[in-house]
């Protein structure tokens, strides 16, 4: 797996603390060599610049919002513009989402999908995935 792909609403979107150890995460995600997104189904426009700061961050390689990709989750166009912003075949992709539909439309698109509940699970997978180490 060469790609990891996050989903912002319901995953990102949390407190203070839980966005601080989304973003120590990703870095080590992105240590490992692992290009990251994030693909949201927001409209985009200027309400979206709470998105897009984690890439002008540096948190995450690229942020995609449907209204500007012109697709939504679970299409596979949507999961492809993700993958092709990382440089990653689409096979080669994690999706982590909170929307078990869009979990299955990465699935059935060939992506590993992990069902977002919370972080303290979902971290446990990542590394597992990943092979990384560490506290979060």
């Amino acid at each position: 797996m060469r790609g990891l792909i996050v989903d912002y609403v319901g995953v990102l979107d949390m407190d203070d603390e839980d966005q601080r150890r989304w973003r120590e995460l990703l870095v080590a995600v992105r240590e490992a060599g692992v290009a990251t997104s994030i693909l949201s189904n927001d409209p985009g426009g200027e309400g979206a610049d709470h998105i897009r700061e984690w890439e002008f961050r540096g948190d995450v390689d690229a942020v995609l919002l449907s209204g500007e990709i012109g697709a939504e989750k679970p299409a596979r166009e949507a999961f492809q513009a993700a993958a092709d912003a990382m440089d990653v075949e689409l096979v080669n992709c994690v999706l982590i989402d909170d929307n078990i539909l869009n979990i299955r439309g990465a699935v059935d698109n060939g992506l590993i999908g992990i069902y977002h509940t919370a972080f303290d699970r979902t971290v446990v997978e990542i590394q597992s995935l990943f092979d990384i180490e560490g506290e979060f």
